[in-house]
């Protein structure tokens, strides 16, 4: 950065921050509108790339306590100062500044001294590249850049996907990781492990490990989100007259549930919480009714529902769907 650009650029209101922002506040700040500016969010927007460098200019100084410290002080030891060639009107050059450091430190020229001695500890001087020179980022500037996110994926069994378990996973590397499945992950959810990915080439914050579930189908239970359900057979008499059957459950024991008198096929019994366990909640078990025909009768059997047929009422049960059909 050029010597007059720390008198001239305000870099906390080039932030939008206070001067005395905490770290953390300072970092979520830049990242917000790191993400708003960046040139990859605005392509072709010259101002977006423009403010882009201009807060990763700011941050790259504020973040870093060293340069902030110093910052800070050749902000308030040299404010209203301009660096403009003698006889101009913009003042006296450099003589402006170092006449505060020799008000403060007892003469001109340990003021001069003083002044110089805060880049050479760095080993340059104005134009070294100490000051405002971010290591990484868009084009050359900017903050730390962020590691790469790691991708992983897994298959699971339904019982597991429901009930939660840690897994060991092996990375791109060969080193195997842990993983803990929350309870009730669906297929297709992805898992993001914080800060397990890979580290960053500059002193930033590593990147992710983003791991993908599949989930086997259940050869009776299918997801409804949090609800589990499953198709129960009933025998004709047991939907005409009235039943109490049993049910399986997920990983537990039966439940026994009521039919009722006339019950169709179609119709659902719900068993509160009994389906899926999560942080976010307790499904139900949602039983679907669904008629057995037999496919084979005797000649007993036959000879009944025979005799039934001739009593039972003699109501057209698709007479309702061929009126609405007309509509």
């Amino acid at each position: 950065m050029a010597s007059q650009d720390w008198f001239d650029k305000d870099f906390y209101k080039v932030l939008g921050v206070d001067k005395g922002v905490s770290a953390a506040d300072l970092k979520k700040t830049y990242r917000k509108l790191a993400r708003q500016y960046h040139p990859d969010s605005n392509p072709g927007d010259a101002k977006a790339e423009a403010k882009f460098k201009e807060i990763s200019e700011a941050y790259a100084v504020l973040s870093d306590p060293e340069q902030r410290e110093e910052y800070d002080q050749i902000r308030a030891m040299g404010s209203g100062a301009r660096f403009s060639a003698p006889g101009t009107a913009g003042g006296g050059g450099f003589d402006d500044v170092f006449s505060r450091f020799g008000q403060q430190r007892g003469g001109a020229s340990g003021g001069f001294e003083d002044f110089f001695s805060m880049f050479d500890q760095q080993g340059g001087g104005f134009g070294s590249g100490r000051f405002g020179q971010p290591s990484g980022g868009f084009r050359g500037f900017g903050g730390p850049q962020r590691g790469a996110d790691v991708t992983a994926r897994t298959t699971l069994d339904f019982v597991t996907a429901a009930k939660g378990e840690t897994i060991t996973l092996q990375g791109e590397d060969g080193v195997p990781f842990k993983v803990k499945i929350p309870a009730g992950v669906a297929d297709g959810q992805k898992i993001r492990l914080r800060g397990r990915g890979r580290p960053s080439p500059d002193g930033g914050e590593s990147g992710d490990i983003v791991v993908t579930v599949a989930v086997r189908p259940h050869p009776v239970f299918t997801r409804d989100g949090l609800n589990l359900r499953l198709t129960v057979p009933v025998t004709f008499t047991e939907a005409a007259l009235g039943a109490t059957i049993e049910v399986p459950t997920l990983g537990g024991d039966p439940v026994r549930l009521r039919v009722a008198p006339g019950t169709p096929s179609g119709r659902v019994l719900r068993v509160k919480e009994r389906g899926i366990h999560s942080s976010k909640g307790t499904g139900d078990l949602l039983a679907e009714v669904q008629v057995a025909v037999p496919s084979h009768l005797d000649d007993d059997a036959r000879e009944a529902l025979e005799r039934f047929h001739a009593l039972e009422p003699k109501e057209n049960p698709r007479a309702d769907l061929m009126a609405k059909a007309r509509q």
